[in-house]
């Protein structure tokens, strides 16, 4: 479970950003990026380490292939707390990033192990989009 006081931390943070990029205010942006970078670096290794934070920070990242890194970090804190909604969520996330990319294959393997993850959670939402973007990439 994500620490409260990280949680609302890193959501006030993940509103703002929005809210930047809305406005177009690039300065603004790279300021509260970097705030929230900075939670996820102290909070590294840590008992407040979680993969909630990394995703996060991931999702905000605009260099497609730093994001993907990002994602992989909290993939892999996702894995060590076997948290389903979160290994589907992120997985799901990175399949989006490699068809950004143009790289298909590497998006179905995602997705493929997106769906795998989402058979335990209860977002029936994201079932949906990952089944979606599935089928589309696959042609069927």
């Amino acid at each position: 479970m994500i620490n409260t006081k990280i949680y609302k931390a890193v959501y006030g943070l993940a509103e703002q950003l929005m809210e930047a990029d809305r406005k177009g205010n690039k300065g603004e942006f790279d300021s509260l990026y970097a705030q929230l970078q900075a939670i996820c670096t102290e909070n590294e290794s840590t008992d407040k380490d979680h993969p909630e934070q990394w995703e996060t920070l991931a999702d905000f990242t605009e260099d497609l292939e730093e994001a993907l890194k990002g994602y992989e970090k909290a993939l892999a804190k996702a894995e060590k707390i076997n948290s389903k909604d979160h290994l589907s969520s992120i997985a799901f996330s990175m399949a989006k990033l490699h068809v950004d990319l143009g790289q298909t294959d590497a998006a179905i393997k995602k997705l493929e192990e997106a769906k795998v993850s989402a058979n335990k959670i209860e977002d029936k939402e994201l079932k949906a989009e990952i089944d979606e973007l599935l089928e589309g990439l696959l042609g069927s």
